[in-house]
């Protein structure tokens, strides 16, 4: 069997049923926590606290990859800093009310280092199943060596199962007819760093979420020539309502007032801030912001800055995409335009549905299938962080839930075990 590092507090690591194991197998008294993102890491310094030990499992060779490696220079987190802060761990007090990508790097790799979290690095999980034989979920992973040019196959045994890889674990890339006959740049926004690159360009941008919006108010201030596809209908909302938050109003009228009152109130704000942005190609949906991201888990778009230019002109908006051609983009109402670039702000997925053998708790889209609050947990030791579709807030929220319950179990096993032990001792005694 094979031993390995796991976080404190230090606990009998053996497992003895020889049927049980194959030849690199690991027992982990704790749970498996599938992720090093801030929901992985919310959920294991909750742990720590509880004195319940866990290893984590990252594919990637850092801690919050998407936020490493996956996302643009220009990146400030949407919403203020005290509704993205993970628990038992504040943001630093000089941190500006809307930190950067990288100042939010910095806390999360502060937060690790604090409650000395170190997780199983460059180690992709292929398969997670109950095995209701023995009442535990085997995890197989494959680990890349150090070097990279070899690969460990791996088998953690464990009674929990802590799913943390997030709704956004891989890109969405739609299908568009003729776009390996473009000829031109072609990349997801999960590779977009910044529009230096992109002086002059007409470039298309596909999507109109807050990284499409973004990506777009980049390439102007960068000197490219934006044209965003706007295929369905979107709610753009003021970032801010005279100098606070709008999801901090938000939050505090929903303590007084139902959902599709705070919706109006919201929408009625919008309007006298945002002016009617319909007129300039960005239809409204019927439902309101927080209705519409309840029910489908769709984020209003929270503008800083975009919206100027669109009514400038400087970002133009267009609609849907029939077809691509060689250095062309035909448009479903039968304009033909020239492009250099396209930039796919296309959204991601779950990809729980890709390895974890269980299809109850969670949907085939990879999001447990229980709304928020009630989310977080499912049956024999599974459990999920990060899928409430409430950001930051919602993780940590769930994550406190989730060591609660383990530990809740995990120390009434243990004192199990301690008095099994105990008791065995003392048969042995008698003997003497």
């Amino acid at each position: 069997m094979h031993n390995i590092s796991l976080n404190m507090p230090p606990m009998v690591q053996t497992f003895n049923p020889e049927d049980l194991f194959t030849r690199r197998c690991i027992w982990v008294n704790g749970p498996v926590i599938v992720g090093a993102g801030p929901s992985g890491l919310a959920v294991a310094a909750c742990l720590k606290e509880q004195g319940v030990p866990f290893i984590v499992l990252e594919r990637a060779n850092c801690i919050a990859s998407l936020w490493q490696n996956r996302t643009y220079d220009r990146l400030k987190l949407h919403l203020p800093k005290q509704f993205c802060q993970l628990p038992n761990f504040p943001f630093p007090l000089d941190f500006p009310e809307y930190p950067t990508k990288f100042q939010f790097i910095k806390y999360l790799e502060s937060y690790a280092s604090y409650f000395s979290i170190t997780p199983q690095f460059n180690e992709t999980v292929q398969s997670a199943k109950y095995d209701e034989t023995f009442g535990l979920w085997r995890v197989k992973t494959i680990r890349k060596s150090h070097s990279g040019n070899s690969f460990n196959e791996f088998e953690y045994i464990c009674r929990w199962l802590v799913v943390a890889t997030g709704e956004n674990a891989e890109k969405v890339v739609p299908e568009f007819e003729g776009l390996e006959e473009f000829g031109g740049h072609v990349m997801h926004a999960c590779d977009y760093k910044s529009g230096k690159s992109y002086n002059g360009q007409k470039v298309l941008v596909v999507g109109c979420g807050n990284s499409g919006m973004e990506v777009s108010l980049d390439l102007c201030n960068h000197h490219a020539k934006p044209l965003m596809v706007v295929r369905s209908s979107v709610h753009v909302l003021p970032r801010e309502v005279f100098g606070k938050s709008i999801f901090e109003l938000a939050v505090k009228l929903m303590k007084h007032f139902p959902l599709k009152v705070v919706d109006k109130i919201l929408l009625i704000l919008a309007r006298l801030i945002l002016g009617n942005v319909e007129k300039h190609g960005l239809k409204r949906p019927k439902e309101g912001p927080l209705e519409l991201k309840n029910s489908a888990g769709k984020t209003p778009v929270l503008d800083i800055g975009a919206l100027k230019k669109v009514r400038s002109g400087k970002i133009k908006v267009v609609p849907g995409i029939k077809k691509f051609t060689e250095g062309k983009v035909e448009l479903v109402d039968g304009r033909v335009l020239q492009i250099d670039s396209v930039i796919l702000a296309t959204g991601y997925r779950s990809n729980v549905p890709s390895w974890l053998k269980e299809n109850e708790f969670f949907s085939n889209d990879g999001i447990p299938r229980n709304p928020f609050p009630n989310g977080w947990k499912g049956s024999a030791g599974l459990y999920a962080v990060g899928f409430t579709r409430r950001g930051l807030s919602g993780a940590s929220l769930d994550a406190i839930s989730v060591s609660h319950d383990i530990a809740k179990s995990w120390k009434e096993e243990t004192k199990q075990k301690k008095k099994a032990v105990a008791s065995h001792h003392r048969r042995c005694m008698s003997h003497f």
